[in-house]
């Protein structure tokens, strides 16, 4: 995947990523974001969620929840290395 987007941090700071999948668990969208500043640095993972208008955003997860997506994209990228 590796698209380049932009987000806002909480202090209105414009920080890039790059987006290393999206995929769904248990009918809940998650996204995989790596600093594009820092490729080294850990992967974060974020659920999707829509605000009040409709529109997407991204939502930090519980350490038990955060397990789970996480077990899924460490699957998901050994599948696309095979």
């Amino acid at each position: 995947m590796n698209e380049r987007h932009l987000f806002y941090d909480e202090l209105g700071n414009e920080v890039e990523f790059i987006v290393k999948a999206k995929f769904t668990l248990d009918d809940t969208d998650y996204v995989a974001l790596l600093p594009a500043d820092d490729i080294e640095s850990y992967t974060y993972i974020l659920r999707i969620d829509l605000d009040e208008n409709g529109d997407e955003i991204l939502v930090g997860i519980d350490d038990e929840e955060l397990d789970e997506a996480q077990k899924t994209y460490e699957e998901l990228m050994r599948e696309n290395l095979q």
